[in-house]
């Protein structure tokens, strides 16, 4: 159910305004310590700027290079890497379109090919969806964690449950709620999110026990670096899983995978492996993930394209 849920509402997000991803690692001195399920990226005001450079993701190491569009930089210089790691970073920021190649002196060398803008993301919202708050697992504590920490702009519960005070009064005050109707697509803001600040420093919680709790503060500038990977990861990802490669598999309209056998939305990962007692395997059906993406999000498929750019706007999610 979390999983229809978790693609229902990310297919509801979407919009010319924003880029809407999932399930992104969210620790800082802990990266796998909190998987958060839904991001949602708006622009800022260098957003086309980097749309222009790539529609894919840039790694972090050729952003951080001291590599500009003016002058050849070696290699080596440019990367504060063993050479092998530096090697296949050169090679897939050039791969993606960010570095470009070349041999001087009969050393490689890289320049980039525009300058990277620092401004392009407006804000970074995390949301956590628990369909049925009557079985909240650990929600209270993630959304801790979110608060403390800071990296997000704004943190949102979503859900299909009705909301009780008693709900409210268990998660942080300045995590916002939602009621989603994953059936109907509608949202009720049952309250709206207080404003965190990714611009102070931040406590990671580490390890919480009975009379104890573990925590690492998190300067502004470590925040700074992985909000940019997270916004490098939510622009050249999206949402959308693969399709299960089954006959009985189909595309929704929104590009959610669905099983014409059972009637409704599945999770390829759980729902279409080898215990599946109707799978029939076959070619996966044919998406066109990018040109939804294009046309739904913010996202430029192809920014050498002749077509009129979109406008990037900050518009609230309702």
């Amino acid at each position: 159910m979390e999983f229809r849920f978790e693609l229902a509402l990310c297919a509801a997000l979407e919009s010319p305004d924003r880029v809407v991803a999932r399930q992104f690692g969210a620790g800082i001195e802990n990266p796998g310590g909190r998987i958060v399920d839904v991001c949602v990226l708006t622009p800022g005001p260098g957003f086309d700027r980097r749309a222009a450079i790539t529609p894919d993701r840039i790694p972090e190491p050729a952003i951080e290079a001291p590599v500009g569009p003016g002058e050849a930089v070696p290699i080596q210089r440019a990367f504060d890497l063993p050479p092998d790691r530096a090697e296949a970073v050169a090679e897939r920021a050039a791969a993606v379109g960010y570095l470009e190649r070349e041999r001087r002196d009969g050393r490689p060398v890289v320049r980039a090919t525009a300058r990277y803008p620092d401004d392009w993301v407006g804000s970074l919202t995390a949301i956590e969806n628990k369909p049925d708050l009557g079985s909240p697992g650990d929600l209270t504590a993630q959304l801790r964690y979110d608060a403390a920490l800071g990296l997000f702009d704004e943190v949102v519960l979503a859900t299909a449950s009705y909301v009780t005070r008693a709900h409210l009064n268990r998660i942080p005050e300045s995590v916002g709620v939602w009621r989603f109707d994953p059936d109907t697509g509608e949202r009720e803001v049952v309250r709206e999110p207080t404003p965190l600040d990714p611009d102070a420093s931040g406590v990671e919680i580490r390890e919480e026990r009975a009379l104890r709790t573990d925590v690492t503060l998190v300067d502004p500038a470590a925040k700074a670096r992985k909000r940019r990977r997270l916004a490098e990861r939510a622009y050249g990802k999206g949402w959308r899983p693969e399709p299960p490669a089954c006959a009985h598999a189909t595309m929704t309209a929104d590009g959610r995978p669905r099983c014409e056998r059972f009637d409704r939305v599945v999770d390829p990962g759980r729902d279409c492996g080898a215990a599946c007692d109707v799978r029939e395997p076959a070619d996966p059906p044919r998406t066109d993930e990018d040109r939804l993406r294009d046309e739904r999000t913010a996202w430029v498929a192809d920014p050498a394209g002749d077509g009129p750019r979109r406008q990037s706007g900050l518009s609230r999610f309702l």
